[in-house]
């Protein structure tokens, strides 16, 4: 079992209930990554639905979640045939942290297309990308320990000072460790970018209020790659869209977030 299958596992107590123990090892300077906590959740709604993949989920961010001892209860809503709808609550210390409704079904790993649009921007090869400078380890910045990031050099200018003025990024994603993504590295990987506002000249933490994120297939072994935009910066709001492509060129997962504008 990696690290992530670990930190991610949701231990059956009873029909309804999960014990979860979230991992330090994914954190943004104290508060755990959105997308691992949705990774968490999703492990336990598969392991009690019928169905295999957690092709829809919307989560409502109500609190920030903090390394440590948690719960999942998982409520089913609708069971189909083809697909099951459960709602889905992370508790830590008797507080709902996370609510999400989950949509799941069984995906066929050989589906063929009947359409497919391409990727919304191209990207150069992962030996022409670049990597951010690791952090200090007073940030409590770990998640960037358990994911390789490699960035499109424009949309990471800010980092000198010269962001490009649109709120986007764009770079290709893998855990750290040897292992081939699935569903549950999926809903990392939507949320494992900085904020796109940063490529705006925005900086500081940018909580997620709510994330919606669809898995499209299931995807091959390799690279993702990971593209990020928004459509508007208002009144302290941002959107974020961002697409996940395989090595097979396939579109495996699609996102949308609004967030907090970043503070710091």
């Amino acid at each position: 079992m990696t690290k992530f299958d670990e930190a991610t596992r949701a231990i059956r107590v009873d029909d309804q209930t999960y014990d979860v123990c979230l991992d330090n090892g994914f954190s943004i300077g104290g508060p755990l990554n959105g997308g691992y906590l949705m990774a968490a959740m999703l492990r336990a709604v598969v392991d009690e639905s019928p169905h295999e993949h957690p092709v829809s989920t919307s989560a409502q961010f109500l609190r920030v979640a903090r390394p440590g001892a948690a719960r999942v209860r998982v409520e089913r809503i609708k069971t189909g045939r083809t697909a099951a709808v459960s709602r889905a609550t992370l508790i830590q210390e008797g507080q709902a942290v996370v609510e999400a409704l989950v949509t799941t079904a069984t995906l066929d790993p050989d589906a063929v297309p009947v359409w497919s649009d391409g990727p919304s921007a191209g990207m150069p090869e992962p030996d022409e990308c670049v990597r951010l400078p690791d952090p200090k380890p007073e940030s409590g910045l770990t998640l960037n320990h358990q994911i390789e990031l490699r960035f499109d050099p424009p949309t990471v200018g800010w980092l000198k000072g010269e962001p490009t003025g649109r709120p986007e990024m764009r770079a290709y994603f893998r855990l750290a460790e040897p292992q081939d993504p699935d569903p549950y590295v999926l809903a990392l990987a939507v949320d494992a970018m900085p904020p796109v506002v940063f490529s705006a000249g925005m900086r500081g933490w940018a909580p997620t209020v709510e994330l919606t994120w669809h898995l499209r297939a299931l995807p091959a072994p390799g690279w993702l790659t990971v593209i990020g935009s928004g459509r508007l910066i208002s009144d302290g709001w941002f959107d974020e869209e961002v697409e996940v492509w395989d090595s097979a060129g396939r579109l495996v997962a699609q996102s949308r977030q609004l967030a907090r504008l970043g503070r710091g």
